[in-house]
This record gives C-alpha cells, sequence and structure tokens, in this order.
C-alpha cells in the first residue's frame, strides 16, 4: 500500500518556531500494524527554513511519532519529525532533542505526566474573528464558554479541529471558548485512559501536531490561528498555555504534599529561568493584570488564577496530586516548557 505522509517539523525561525511540512509517498508494508521504522528519514532544503545557510542546506529529517491523518482519512498519516545534522547529531533548533537529554539525564525516573491548555485567537485578516470592522466588541465578559451567535466565533472551525484531534488519536481532552471573543483553547494530556501516556514527550508531541492541524483547517476556512501571548492590546486577556504537571511523588497521598512545595519552592528559585524560554512576548501578557502574575514576581497559591503557580483546589484540600504552571505564553515551546520545569524539579543543568 501507498500512503501519503505528511513529514512535519519545526523550523529555525526567531523569536518564535514554526511548523513546517512536505508530503512523502511511503510504502507500507503491513497496512494493519504500521511502525514508527516504516517512515524512513528525509532530506530537506535548511537554507529556506532559517536552519542553514545556501553554501551547505542538506538537514535531515527523523521521523519520531506519527498519527492518522484524519483529514486526508483512511491509510495516511501525520509523521512527526525531529531535524538532524549531516553529522547525525541533533540541529540546534531541535528542542525535542533537549528534553529527551533531560529525561536521559535522570528526570524520566520521576514518572512525569504533562498537559497543555493551548489558547489561541482566531483572526480573519488583521481582525480578531467576531470583532467589528474599526472597532471593538462589547467588553470581555460574556464571551467565556458562552454560547450564541453574539457571544461565540469560529466554532465551526473549533469542533471541526477537535474532531480531527480524535480521529488522529491525539491526547485531546476539552475545548472552550476563552475570555476575549474570537479566541479559543484546547487542552491536551491524560484522559484517564489507561492506554494514554502523559510522559512529557508523548504530549508535547500531541500539541505541535494539534497546533498543526488547526492551521491546516483554517486554511479551509481562510481562518488564522495566531498564539501571540497578547494579540489585542488593551483591557483584553492575552493567551497562555497553562501547563499542568506532576511526578508520581506528588501523585501520592504519603508524598505528594512536602514533594508539591518542595517543587515550588524550587520553581520559585529559578523564575527567571523559566520567564526566558516561556514565550517571546510575554512581558506583554504577564502583566499582574487578566489572570496573570507580573512577570518579574512568583507568586503560588490555592485556587489562585492570578498566581504563578496555581495549586487546583482539590489538590489543596486532598494533599497531592499536580501543579498548574500558569506562566508560558501561548507561543512556546511544550518541548522547553517541560524541559525547563523538569530541570529545575529535578536539580538537573
Amino acid at each position: 500500500m501507498i500512503a501519503m505522509a505528511e513529514y512535519i517539523w519545526i523550523d529555525g525561525a526567531k523569536p518564535t518556531q514554526k511548523l513546517r511540512s512536505k508530503t512523502k509517498m511511503v510504502e507500507i508494508k503491513a497496512p494493519k500494524d504500521v511502525v514508527l521504522r516504516d517512515f524512513p528519514d528525509w532530506g530537506f532544503d535548511g537554507s529556506s527554513t532559517y536552519q542553514a545557510e545556501g553554501h551547505s542546506s542538506d538537514l535531515m529529517l527523523k521521523p519520531v511519532n506519527f498519527c492518522k491523518d484524519p483529514l486526508r482519512g483512511e491509510g495516511n498519516f501525520l509523521v512527526l519529525c525531529e531535524v538532524f545534522n549531516s553529522d547525525e547529531t541533533p540541529h540546534i533548533s531541535n528542542t525535542r532533542a533537549t528534553l529527551r537529554r533531560v529525561l536521559d539525564l535522570g528526570a524520566a525516573k520521576e514518572e512525569s505526566w504533562f498537559g497543555f491548555e493551548q489558547e489561541y485567537t482566531l483572526f480573519q485578516g488583521r481582525t480578531p474573528l467576531g470583532w467589528p470592522d474599526g472597532g471593538y466588541p462589547a467588553p470581555q465578559g460574556p464571551f467565556y464558554c458562552g454560547v450564541g451567535a453574539d457571544e461565540v466565533f469560529g466554532r465551526e472551525l473549533v469542533n471541526e479541529h477537535a474532531q480531527a484531534c480524535l480521529d488522529a488519536g491525539l491526547m485531546i481532552y476539552g475545548i472552550n471558548a476563552e475570555v476575549m471573543p474570537g479566541q479559543w483553547e484546547y487542552q491536551i494530556g491524560y484522559r484517564g485512559v489507561e492506554t494514554e501516556s502523559a510522559d512529557p514527550l508523548t504530549t508535547s508531541d500531541h500539541n505541535w501536531m494539534a497546533r498543526w492541524l488547526l492551521y491546516r483547517l483554517g486554511e479551509e476556512f481562510n481562518i488564522t490561528a495566531t498564539l501571540h501571548p497578547k494579540p489585542i492590546r488593551g483591557d483584553w486577556n492575552g493567551a497562555g498555555q497553562h501547563t499542568n504537571f506532576s511526578t508520581k511523588a506528588m501523585r501520592s497521598p504519603e508524598t505528594g504534599k512536602k514533594t508539591i512545595d518542595d517543587a515550588i519552592s524550587k520553581l520559585q528559585k529559578k523564575h527567571a529561568e523559566h520567564i526566558a524560554v516561556y514565550g517571546a512576548g510575554l512581558s506583554e501578557r504577564l502583566t499582574g493584570l487578566h489572570e496573570t502574575c507580573a512577570i518579574d514576581q512568583f507568586r503560588s497559591g490555592p485556587s489562585d488564577r492570578g498566581a504563578s503557580i496555581r495549586i487546583p483546589l482539590a489538590v489543596s484540600r486532598q494533599g497531592y496530586g499536580y501543579l498548574e504552571d500558569r506562566r508560558p505564553g501561548a507561543n512556546a515551546d511544550p518541548y522547553e516548557i517541560a524541559s525547563r520545569i523538569l530541570k529545575t524539579i529535578c536539580e538537573i543543568e
């Protein structure tokens, strides 16, 4: 069987990396038992993706994860790749390789789980979806989880994206309209299904593939999804990527509270290092307003959505579970978020 495999990778654009993809026709010898090695390495021109100079531009795509392609249909695949140099070393833009290294240095033994609450804003041209031309909608308030044509905009695209993620087998577990009109969120991570693994590599992979599907479906609707952390300046919420994480010790009733307290202490000491990799333009979002803590401050607390680290109310009451890092911007790299959190709580540098 010949399948169309969409090879997806992260480019070298700065300050925020972008997604790229191209299609390879791949012979699948056992269609009912497709494995990663069915997808061969594939070269590409790095000089056109901000990853190489023209005089030495050949780079390699190495498949690291794959799922069904819900857009092209049965028998086709989305293939997530890492970028490697010609000497088989990870390219400097390959942040997934950095996360692998952190896990190999000892973080893997913590058996961490990660989940990402990915916010994004829908635009048509230069205007957020649903906003009047040259003006502003009613003040934010009725739009969060709203219902009705005067409060919610883009639901058709959002629903198609959610279904595409499910059809692809990605770990999506929720969607909702956000505080600013035209703004939405999906959540990627553990859904309570025992066959799923919410390890940092898997959930980060799934968020990148979910992003690709969002952009690709936007082409069908002539709608652009942006991850800018403050898409509209003024009295409007920004867009974040709240990150839920835990270790095995945090999830244990016996060790949870102490481990959570220790983790918060470590996170506070490394606050600046986290801010440095939590997304370009983050200072526009972390102002101390609109459900954020100021960028130069660190605060934690139960059920506090204005904190840097929120302790969910149920976790505070039962004494074990997970933490929510509310600092990352929507445009932050999930691999870098997970790497930085694990380096901090596992004391790896």
